[in-house]
């Protein structure tokens, strides 16, 4: 009788235990964390203007300010984030394995990514663009035709220049953009093309206002979105409305200005939430 008290009660303090662990699983799990009231955010570290990690291992850029005002409209402080690098190859993966609950790093909105993840945005319109010298006479595409055109190994962005509009650009292809930006004040390149917002963003940097120029061409339209785990509508819903509260304060222009400003970027105004800008035909 007394075996059967005993074996009663180490059931109860069992069951007890089993039921907090599973509780503190599901807080974990609702806060995308390691715990402890924290939200980890995906964004890039190698951004300027975008996302960036700093030498003294602070954060900074355009993706960082709506990550952190989105994180506080959640409920977290910008002490409670917790920046996990995400590079593009890897964000659909970051998603799936829970390893961030959301990831704000240009990462443009597409009917091949919206299968994999799903979108809260868009919150930014870019157009692929030129970065030129200041004072070069390329203004149009076509100028490009006999001068060397630089983007990273992989990207489309100057072979799409080159098929489209200047067949006779020499393309030059080098690891990064800081490697193309470095070859275009040193004159190995004329041109260097990506998204306007990440040739804005280094053209801001200190050692190259005023050296740089967009050539402004809207060469495509990317539409950035904030990602979000398959299937996570209430944390897409939650994040539209901080976002539509971000334009609508004022903090969405004030963050455009600050990032890209010195680079004199002719920013789109804010799009509307799920208004997608399509690519002409």
């Amino acid at each position: 009788m007394q075996l059967r008290k005993v074996t009663a009660a180490s059931a109860a303090v069992l069951a007890l235990a089993l039921s907090a662990t599973a509780c503190g699983s599901s807080d974990k799990e609702d806060s995308g964390s390691s715990g402890g009231g924290k939200i980890k955010i995906g964004i890039k570290f190698d951004q300027p203007g975008l996302g960036l990690k700093k030498p003294d291992g602070t954060y900074a850029g355009f993706d960082v300010d709506v990550a952190t005002y989105v994180a506080k409209q959640l409920g977290y402080a910008p002490d409670k984030i917790e920046w996990v690098e995400t590079k593009s190859a890897d964000r659909e993966n970051a998603l799936a394995r829970g390893d961030v609950k959301f990831i704000a790093a240009t990462y443009s909105i597409t009917d091949e990514r919206k299968a994999k993840v799903d979108f809260a945005g868009p919150y930014l319109l870019a157009h692929q663009d030129l970065l030129v010298k200041t004072g070069s006479d390329i203004s149009k595409g076509t100028d490009l035709n006999g001068k060397k055109l630089c983007s990273v190994t992989g990207s489309t962005s100057a072979q799409n220049v080159q098929k489209t509009i200047a067949p006779k650009a020499q393309l030059k292809e080098l690891s990064s953009y800081s490697e193309c930006i470095a070859g275009l004040q040193s004159g190995a390149v004329d041109a260097v093309t990506t998204d306007d917002s990440i040739l804005a963003g280094f053209a801001s940097q200190e050692q190259y206002k005023g050296k740089f120029k967009l050539a402004g061409l809207k060469l495509s339209n990317e539409n950035y979105g904030v990602g979000v785990k398959k299937g996570d509508t209430a944390t897409v819903d939650k994040i539209n409305k901080a976002l539509e509260k971000m334009v609508g304060d004022g903090s969405w222009q004030k963050a455009v200005e600050a990032n890209f400003g010195p680079a004199n970027y002719k920013n789109e105004p804010a799009p509307k939430i799920g208004v997608i800008v399509p690519n002409a035909s």
